[in-house]
């Protein structure tokens, strides 16, 4: 008996149940091979674990940095957010006498984290005071976590909007939401997996111990990405020469098509805003549940693997809802409907209910973002033209990681600034916290509210859709 094709088979049949998009595999691009290339949002979200989840927390409580502080330096790495439209349309031009576009923006965005989680290490030194730093300037220490922050994002920023414009690229054009819900879920995974890891080798937590994680996870970094890309992008020299004979296009030119589209800008609008109510507590849930309900280091890290289990059973959810012709604006909408109650429960915890409600509200919140990460992604890709999916893709990253980056950074001042606040003095320690969490339910009211003259004319279109016709209608842009 064949046991090696026995399970692959039974594998391939269950994968599309428990799997979302696993139906954009094909003869040609075969599952194992875009699994692969799904290693670069693992190692985004080893990143992002590393740096929202363990070393916020760490920085706040164990080495009593300013909250502020640490989400300036947490923002940092969302100043190069906004270039993320350009680093994809400068993909998309990419001229290279081998054919390739996209995998020296990989290698790039590779070393570029792998530097920051190299000066990584000897910044926390300082600022714990740990061994032979103990007489080393603090400022020194701050100094240093910033620069790798801004190193270990950049990258991380490069890598994402470059890969998912190749997963693109390895596909047919009607494929492209799938792939790209397929590489948010492996995100995801690599996030849930990450962050129990983290927590496991944290357990017994030691400054010594975190640099030995730190420095792991640059190695890391750098063999899957480059497991990922190897023989993904075929080198063609006849490519390349028809690129050097093609005129170029001007970035400028390409994003002033692209906004043109009507309900672009009320669309990204709604990103924005859903990305402010979500993105937010990226930098206080952790802390909170430190000081207020008395978690751990190890318990705090594993808060992330919660919230993004949420999130991947939002990306489940709305796969199926989408595939069967679901409108992806009224999702995004209903992902932000969750958020409000998942707030909620989260304030009420440090009342009445504990640690257990307090679980049960960041699943909630994880459930939402999920099913409006999902929906808002599927509606961009969907009302952009068939040339400027890649610069769709970037703006929907770009202005989603410029608004979180803005959020985490008044998140952490506006709870600083409460907790100094002298006519505050002696209320409980989850108070700055609650307040926070209360400007993001209204963020989300917000987007709501915004988003809903989208899901109007969605319904209008679809009512008035002619009901006899030769060929389905495209799905008009919002």
């Amino acid at each position: 008996m064949k046991y090696r094709a026995f399970a692959l088979n039974k594998l391939a049949s269950i994968a599309p149940r428990y799997l979302p998009f696993v139906d954009v595999a094909t003869k040609d691009v075969p599952l194992s091979r875009l699994l692969r290339l799904s290693l670069f949002q693992v190692t985004v979200g080893m990143a992002l674990v590393l740096l929202m989840g363990t070393l916020n927390r760490v920085m706040i409580v164990e080495l009593d940095v300013s909250a502020a502080l640490v989400a300036g330096m947490l923002a940092l790495p969302l100043l190069f957010a906004p270039f993320r439209t350009l680093v994809g349309f400068k993909s998309d031009e990419h001229r290279s006498a081998l054919g390739w576009r996209r995998v020296p923006y990989i290698w790039k965005g590779t070393m570029y984290q792998f530097g920051g989680f190299a000066i990584m290490p000897f910044a926390l030194l300082v600022l714990s005071g740990y061994g032979e730093a103990v007489d080393a300037p603090r400022w020194l220490g701050l100094s240093s976590a910033a620069l790798a922050f801004l190193l270990v994002g950049a990258g991380l920023h490069i890598v994402q909007t470059v890969g998912l414009a190749l997963a693109t690229d390895l596909v047919k054009q009607e494929d492209h939401p799938k792939v790209v819900g397929l590489m948010y879920v492996m995100l995801l995974l690599g996030m849930v997996v990450s962050a129990l890891i983290y927590g496991a080798l944290l357990a017994d937590y030691t400054p010594g111990r975190l640099i030995q994680v730190i420095q792991g996870s640059a190695v890391v970094t750098v063999a899957l990405n480059m497991i990922a890309m190897w023989k993904q992008e075929s080198r063609d020299r006849s490519r390349a020469l028809r690129m050097a004979q093609t005129p170029k296009v001007s970035f400028l030119d390409a994003w002033g098509r692209l906004i043109a589209l009507p309900g672009t800008m009320r669309l990204l609008v709604v990103i924005g805003l859903g990305t402010f109510g979500f993105g937010m507590a990226d930098v206080l849930l952790e802390p909170y549940g430190g000081q207020a309900l008395g978690f751990s280091v190890a318990e705090t890290t594993r808060l992330t693997a919660l919230f993004a289990g949420g999130t991947l059973m939002g990306f489940g959810i709305a796969s199926r809802v989408l595939a069967i012709g679901g409108d992806p604006v009224r999702l995004a909408t209903f992902g932000a409907m969750i958020g409000l109650p998942g707030f909620a429960a989260i304030i009420l915890s440090s009342v009445h209910g504990g640690a257990f409600v307090f679980c049960v509200g960041t699943l909630a919140t994880g459930l939402g973002a999920g099913l409006f990460g999902h929906g808002t992604l599927t509606a961009t890709i969907r009302n952009a033209p068939p040339d400027q999916v890649g610069l769709s893709l970037g703006a929907w990253g770009a202005v989603q990681a410029t608004c979180a980056g803005i959020g985490v950074a008044l998140a952490g001042i506006v709870r600083d600034i409460l907790v100094a606040a002298p006519s505050l003095a002696g209320l409980q320690p989850s108070t700055p916290y609650n307040v926070v969490f209360t400007i993001e339910m209204a963020f989300l009211v917000m987007a709501i509210l915004i988003a809903i003259p989208l899901v109007i004319r969605r319904g209008v279109s679809r009512t008035s859709r002619p009901v006899a016709t030769a060929q389905p209608k495209p799905v008009e842009a919002q």
